[in-house]
């Protein structure tokens, strides 16, 4: 169970790193399901470069630093809309088939479409299934690679590192203890280098657009071996998930809005631009409020998007999966509003990286959702996410490579087979399952899109029975999947309620009625937290 390189997670940054890792020795990528499985498969609206002569590396810049609302990392934000058009001609020469303007000549000649915040078209897609798209053409090429290996339905217990066995030097990752979710072992896996590409942790909350994966694995088992973690107080609620008793998860791409959706009131009568001038092509924390202030000013169940004044050749064409799935649940959108709601969608904190993905513990790696690179900022732009995984997936592994180069690769360290001490079956399923719902519950109610004090004083004082009952079952039962992402997503609504607890003001995605206003005095600075070495809980880092 050994190679050079260790991937834990298996969408679009995990893939595009150990394509290129893969030039330099073996790649292991283990993923939690069956591939393709993951929230890169389910990226509707598309991937944010700069592609047509109107754009600008400034514009695409500007966009995404307005969004970000004040803590973008300027040089970051730079170096990923620069690094971009490469990252996405790759991506096409690979196979990428994105959607063609109708006279294109070749495969470079996209259609470019227009999504909230961006001041102009420069989102590529693949009909409104992109992210589909782009797992495929790279699924395809990690099919052809002598030097790839694919571990499904595996999940990373906790990462070895020199600490955690009494080694000598400095703190170093050596790869992970990983659960075979089939056979139910516990299995030692060795790498010089190790990257987390975990995704988001949309379960934290009862509503979200997120696949059953996203528990937010990278980022608590990365804060247990120590790794700095930044800005979890800022969690995108989409503003538009499909609202219906037997949907689950599935989202209404911001591109509805883009190609010109309404939204509007039970009544009909629309209600953006009492909120924003930009009406539905505001940011996406404005939408997803002004949404969540309409449903509970008034006491309706949800709002209406409504794109059915378009023309309906157009609307088959232009967002074929939106269209079925509808229909599926008998909603017509050619021909009547769409019913939707505002849902936990995209984690824009994280593990804190650097430049190239690397976080503060030596060989260690964090690339996508999982990682806080300072491009999001307080918001994330739209469609710049599939982007930042391109584009980090590959700078980590680069960075991975040179690394072991000028270390010559020295030896693996012997460390001990897993541990489970008396630890026994459990047979209280039902325990996990309560947790499990009462932390998504609170989380929602308390630390969802609008928040106060009170709200978190009582999520914290909630989370903190919650993590007692976790950690005393997690030592007394043999892991299982479930175990092991109860305890991770109650990890990660720790650091939430604590980085939301900490910003004594109202920024971007967090928005705190006790402190409405936005403080760039004392505020416009990162929440970064680590682990207490004697409580186990998050503080700040001086």
């Amino acid at each position: 169970m050994d190679a050079d390189f260790l991937v834990i997670g298996s969408g679009i940054a995990g893939l595009s790193f150990a394509l290129e890792a893969a030039r330099s020795g073996p790649v292991t990528v283990v993923t939690k399901d069956h591939l393709p499985e993951g929230s890169s498969r389910y990226a509707q609206g598309g991937i944010a470069s700069v592609w047509s002569p109107e754009d600008s590396f400034d514009a695409h810049a500007a966009d995404t630093e307005e969004a970000g609302a004040g803590l973008c990392n300027h040089e970051i934000v730079e170096l990923v809309v620069r690094e971009g058009p490469e990252r996405v001609r790759e991506m096409i020469a690979l196979g990428t088939r994105f959607s063609l303007r109708p006279d294109a000549e070749d495969a470079y000649d996209v259609d470019l479409g227009l999504e909230g915040g961006h001041s102009q078209r420069r989102i590529l897609h693949a009909l409104d299934a992109t992210g589909a798209e782009m797992m495929r053409a790279l699924l395809d090429a990690v099919a052809k690679h002598p030097s790839i290996r694919i571990l499904e339905r595996h999940i990373a217990v906790d990462l070895l590192t020199a600490s955690k066995f009494g080694l000598p030097g400095p703190e170093r990752c050596w790869g992970a203890y990983l659960l075979d979710r089939s056979s139910g072992e516990v299995k030692t896996f060795r790498a010089q280098a190790t990257l987390l590409a975990t995704g988001g942790a949309g379960k934290v909350y009862l509503y979200t657009s997120n696949p059953d994966v996203a528990s937010g694995d990278g980022v608590a088992i990365a804060y247990r071996a120590g790794a700095p973690i930044g800005n979890m107080e800022f969690i995108q609620f989409h503003p538009t998930c499909l609202y219906h008793p037997n949907a689950k998860s599935f989202l209404i791409s911001e591109t509805v809005r883009g190609e010109g959706g309404v939204l509007k009131r039970p009544d009909g009568s629309p209600f953006m631009a009492a909120y924003d001038p930009r009406a539905e092509l505001a940011p996406r924390d404005i939408v997803a409020r002004a949404i969540d202030h309409e449903i509970k000013l008034h006491g309706y169940d949800n709002v209406f998007l409504d794109i059915s004044h378009r023309d309906a050749v157009f609307l088959e064409e232009r967002f074929p999966t939106i269209l079925a799935r509808c229909r599926s649940f008998g909603i017509d959108p050619a021909r009547e509003p769409i019913p939707v709601v505002p849902a936990a969608h995209y984690t824009c904190g994280g593990v804190c990286t650097d430049e190239d993905g690397a976080t503060a513990i030596d060989g260690l790696y964090a690339a996508g959702e999982v990682a806080m690179t300072g491009l999001h900022g307080a918001n994330r732009l739209a469609s710049n996410s599939l982007l930042e995984g391109l584009v980090f997936g590959r700078r980590a592994a680069l960075h991975a490579i040179a690394r072991l180069a000028k270390h010559r690769r020295g030896p693996l360290p012997e460390l001990p087979p897993w541990n489970p001490g008396r630890a026994r079956d459990t047979d209280e399923a039902v325990l996990i399952g309560q947790n499990w719902d009462e932390i998504r519950r609170f989380m929602w109610n308390y630390v969802g899109i609008v928040r106060s004090d009170q709200r978190l004083e009582r999520a914290r004082a909630r989370i903190d029975l919650v993590l007692a009952e976790i950690q005393r079952d997690y030592w007394d039962f043999l892991p299982t999947s479930d175990l092991l992402e109860l305890r991770n997503i109650a990890t990660v609504a720790d650091l939430i309620i604590a980085s939301a607890t900490n910003r004594r003001e109202s920024r971007g995605l967090h928005f705190n009625i006790d402190s409405p206003a936005r403080d760039d005095t004392h505020w416009r600075r990162d929440t970064v937290l680590v682990r207490d070495p004697l409580t186990h809980r998050p503080r700040t880092r001086p």
